[in-house]
C-alpha cells in the first residue's frame, strides 16, 4: 500500500501528490526535442518505480502523440490498467460542447489498453458553457468512457459554475489543473485556491518548477539560457533576478534535507496547503522522473515551508 495516496477531489480514485506530465513527448512538435519511444519507456519506468501512480497528457499534446508514447511506455513496463492511473484532456479552442463526444473515441484509441480515469475540459475557451460542457463530460462518466471529470485554467468563478453543474448530475468536479508554483502564486489571491479547499477540488499544479527556474540551474549558469529559444531566454532572464533570493533559500535547505533544489521547491507545493495541491513536473530524460518521484520520501517542516512562503510572496 503507497502511504503517500490522496483522494482526487471528492471521487473514489487515490492518486499520488507527485504525478508525471508528458507534454514533452510531444517532442518536436511542441518547443521540445523529439523524444524516441526507447527513452520514453526509460521515463515511465523510473516514474513508477518511484512510486508514481498517475500520468497528466492530452489531446493537444501532438493530436494524440502524447498520449500513444504513454500508452506504449506503460505497457512496455508490463502495466496493467488497474495498475496505473492516466488523465487527459480535451482540446476546446474553435469547438463546441458537442465536440466532446466525438473526439472520446480518438482518446481511447491512442491510450488503449488504458483507463481514463481523468478527462480534463483543457482550457475556458470553447464556443460553449461550462455547463454544457460538464453535461457533455458526465454523458461520458454515465457511459462508463470515463471515471471523473476535471477543468483546467479555469478561474474561481467558472469552475464554481462547472462544479454547480456536475453536482446536479451527482457528480463531483475532481480537479483544477492551472499553473502554480512558488514563482506563479496568483491562485492564492485570485479565489481559486480558496474555492477548491471550500469545494473539495483538487489542485493540479503544472509547470511547478517554473520552466527549471527553480532548480537553481540558470543561476549557477546563465550560459545555459543561450540554448533557449529567444522569446523563452527573454522571458527567464527576466525571471533570473527576482527569483534569486528564493533559490538561495530553497538550495540551502536543499542542503539540510540532502536533496535537490527542484525537491524543496515541489515538496512545498504539495504539503503546504494540505492534501488540496499535487503536482505533474515534466521529463525529458529519466533522471527528471527519479528526482521528481524522490520528493514523496521526505517532508519539509513547518518552519521551513514558512520560510519558503515567506520568501517568495512577492511572486503572489
Amino acid at each position: 500500500m503507497n502511504k503517500n495516496l490522496r483522494k482526487l477531489g471528492k471521487t473514489e480514485i487515490e492518486i499520488t501528490p507527485i504525478g508525471l506530465g508528458v507534454m514533452q513527448f510531444a517532442g518536436g512538435r511542441l518547443m521540445f526535442p523529439e523524444i524516441s519511444q526507447d527513452t520514453k519507456n526509460e521515463i515511465i519506468k523510473m516514474a513508477l518505480d518511484g512510486g508514481i501512480n498517475w500520468f497528466d497528457t492530452a489531446e493537444a499534446y501532438g493530436n494524440g502523440i502524447s498520449e500513444r508514447g504513454l500508452a506504449n511506455a506503460l505497457k512496455a513496463a508490463g502495466k496493467a490498467d488497474d495498475e496505473v492511473l492516466v488523465a487527459t484532456k480535451w482540446s476546446p479552442f474553435f469547438r463546441t460542447a458537442k465536440n466532446i463526444p466525438k473526439t472520446i473515441m480518438a482518446r481511447q484509441q491512442y491510450l488503449s489498453p488504458y483507463t481514463i480515469d481523468l478527462h480534463q475540459i483543457h482550457h475556458p475557451f470553447s464556443f460553449s458553457s461550462p455547463e454544457d460542457e460538464m453535461d457533455a463530460m458526465a454523458d461520458l462518466v454515465e457511459a462508463g468512457k470515463i471515471r471523473s471529470v476535471g477543468v483546467s485554467n479555469f478561474s474561481a468563478k467558472r469552475m464554481r459554475r462547472a462544479y454547480k453543474a456536475l453536482a446536479k448530475r451527482g457528480l463531483p468536479l475532481a480537479s483544477n489543473q492551472v499553473q502554480y508554483s512558488l514563482l506563479h502564486r496568483n491562485i492564492e489571491i485570485n479565489g481559486v485556491l480558496d474555492t477548491a479547499k471550500e469545494l473539495g477540488i483538487t489542485i493540479i499544479a503544472w509547470s511547478p518548477i517554473a520552466s527549471g527556474i527553480l532548480t537553481g540551474k540558470f543561476h549557477k549558469n546563465p550560459e545555459l539560457l543561450m540554448a533557449k529559444p529567444s522569446i523563452r531566454r527573454v522571458l527567464l532572464q527576466r525571471r533570473l533576478e527576482k527569483s534569486e533570493p528564493i533559490v538561495e533559500v530553497i538550495d540551502e535547505i536543499a542542503l539540510t534535507h540532502q536533496v535537490t533544489t527542484a525537491q524543496i521547491a515541489l515538496n512545498w507545493l504539495i504539503n503546504y496547503h494540505g492534501d488540496t495541491v499535487v503536482a505533474i513536473p515534466g521529463a525529458t530524460r529519466a533522471s527528471h522522473a527519479r528526482e521528481s518521484a524522490g520528493v514523496m520520501n521526505f517532508r519539509l517542516t513547518e518552519d521551513e515551508m514558512s520560510r519558503i512562503d515567506e520568501v517568495s510572496r512577492i511572486f503572489r
